[in-house]
């Protein structure tokens, strides 16, 4: 028998914080838009466009929960921000087998 208040104790929890859910957002749709859309040795138009869409994606999500945003999570998201950025720039200037 599970106990009576075992699904009581959980309400208005949220299981993965938005500041993470947000990150792993990022870190996917960018892994997707790379492979899509760098070649050998353009970006393709539309890979800027989505980055764009990401970033007015990032500003409503941020505002939508500003209230779950500490500093520590201002911080870490940042922090993610600028790998990713170093991430792009250092895939894109690796040798091509083209």
């Amino acid at each position: 028998m599970l106990p009576e208040g075992l699904y009581k104790r959980r309400r208005g929890h949220n299981n993965t914080p938005p500041s993470v859910l947000l990150i792993l957002t990022n870190c996917i749709v960018l892994a997707i838009l790379i492979q899509l859309f760098t070649g050998c040795s353009t970006i393709n138009n539309f890979f800027w466009i989505a980055i764009g869409i990401l970033a007015l994606y990032n500003v409503y999500n941020i505002r939508r929960n500003r209230e779950e945003y500490n500093m520590l999570s201002i911080i870490v998201y940042v922090i993610s921000i600028l790998l990713m950025v170093f991430l792009f720039y250092y895939f894109s200037n690796q040798p091509h087998n083209c």
